[in-house]
């Protein structure tokens, strides 16, 4: 007859150690998850405020377009550089608009 293999008990020490490593395991990966949360948020509220700061600056970049492109601004830049101006409203000519014949092609 065959020796029948007996599996060996595993004694309170074993088990305990089993379980304290357990429990190890848990809690290291708990506070890595944390931590990286915690970096994902700091990350996060950069770029955040980043973004803020850039909006900002549109609005900025926004206004100062156009007040540099306002007829105040132009007026005198354009009379000094190209010798243009404004005409009287004797100068100027209204013409009539009349539609094109339509012209089949």
């Amino acid at each position: 007859m065959a020796a029948r293999r007996v599996a060996p008990k595993r004694r309170g020490r074993t088990t305990a150690l089993l379980v304290l490593l357990g429990a190890l395991v848990v809690a290291v990966s708990i506070i890595a998850r944390r931590a990286y949360g915690r970096s994902l948020q700091r990350d996060l509220s950069g770029i955040e405020r980043t973004r803020t700061q850039l909006s900002g600056e549109v609005i900025k970049l926004e206004a100062d377009i156009r007040s540099a492109s306002s007829r105040n601004r132009l007026a005198p830049l354009v009379e000094a550089t190209l010798g243009m101006r404004v005409p009287s409203d004797t100068q100027v000519i209204d013409l009539q608009v009349t539609e094109a014949p339509h012209v089949a092609p």
